[in-house]
């Protein structure tokens, strides 16, 4: 089973419509060319005066509407991969994916990537082997840098990191703030809740005002 099969089949494609990341993932951006002439939509291509767009005209469309446009029904336009995802920065990943600022690459690197696995085109899957090889050769310094630089200035080493990167990376600090109270012996301590507590103070404030 191909890259491109094993994506399909655990419906990792799945649109989540409830998952603000999932969306701006959707709008990036996606080199298109038009099939067929579209009638009547000239004035989205602000190269040309044409009432129309013609075949052949390329144009930049967020994921979400080329991914409606090229369907096994229909093939409104064909894509070309975002150079981000094409064979030399590929290259350049599978040379050493630590030094790459993934983030000016695309913020949602992985997960429009993963995107991308959605349309038929003959690159898919060494995309797909390309996300998996990044990631997890990424994966150990990231946690490593998260388990280590608790109270260090972290800003540097996030601004390199892809959006989920980042919240892998606060995970592994949470996780690590976890662990140190636990070993103070800090969430031994019982505490009134937060709500317990309001109560106290209102009880407090109406007591005082009656006095």
């Amino acid at each position: 089973m191909n890259i491109q099969k094993r994506y399909m089949k655990h419906g990792s494609h799945t649109e989540n419509y409830f998952n603000i990341h999932d969306i701006l993932a959707s709008h990036e951006k996606i080199p298109c060319v038009y099939e067929v002439p579209i009638l009547r939509l000239g004035f989205l291509d602000a190269s040309t005066d044409s009432p129309d767009i013609p075949p052949n005209t390329k144009m930049e469309l967020p994921y979400w509407l080329a991914s409606s446009l090229q369907t096994r029904k229909k093939k409104i336009v064909s894509i070309e991969l975002p150079k981000q995802y094409r064979e030399g920065h590929r290259d350049i990943l599978r040379a050493d994916a630590n030094v790459v600022d993934l983030h000016k690459m695309g913020p949602y690197y992985y997960a429009f990537g993963s995107k991308l696995m959605n349309f038929d085109h003959v690159e898919v899957d060494d995309i797909g082997k390309s996300l998996i090889h990044t990631f997890s050769a990424r994966f150990r310094k990231i946690m490593d840098s998260s388990l280590n630089c608790y109270k260090g200035d972290t800003t540097k080493l996030r601004s390199k990191l892809d959006n989920n990167e980042r919240m892998l990376f606060t995970a592994g600090q949470l996780s690590l703030h976890d662990y140190q109270n636990w070993e103070q012996r800090s969430t031994d301590k019982i505490q009134a809740s937060e709500m317990v507590t309001n109560h106290r103070k209102r009880k407090r404030a109406v007591m005082e005002q009656d006095n």
